[in-house]
């Protein structure tokens, strides 16, 4: 049996969200799956991405195929990275369940002061260095 990673449409008319299900290649869209992996609510802004990465993992390596749309989602949840070892960079939009509960516990940062940059470069140049 040939397993693909793929995404299921739900949702009312005009209106989809869709469940990222491992499902044989040879089903319906919407047809019978073997397991519910994730969702994606594009509608949402920005975009939500829940994926168990556990198991996307679990499938991935037991050779299922993902489509375009799922490998995607993929690396937006890391579950890609973690597969192939290779990193890329998510687009900047999306959001993930867990960037979101990381983002809602911890403040962001404050950016270093200008100050400490200007003092290095002025060590610096008194040095010669440039």
């Amino acid at each position: 049996m040939a397993v693909r990673l793929r995404l299921m449409r739900m949702g009312k008319k005009k209106q989809p969200t869709y469940r990222v299900v491992a499902a044989d290649s040879r089903k319906a869209r919407n047809g019978r799956f073997i397991e519910i992996v994730g969702t994606y609510n594009p509608r949402q802004e920005p975009s939500l991405v829940e994926i168990d990465n556990e198991r996307a993992l679990h499938w991935l390596r037991h050779g299922a195929q993902p489509s375009e749309r799922v490998q995607k989602l993929l690396v937006i949840s890391g579950a890609w990275e973690e597969f192939t070892g290779i990193a890329s960079s998510p687009p900047a939009k999306v959001t993930t369940a867990a960037s979101a509960e990381v983002a809602d516990e911890a403040p962001g940062a404050e950016p270093a002061e200008a100050g400490e940059d200007s003092e290095e470069d002025a060590e610096k140049a008194e040095d010669g260095e440039s």
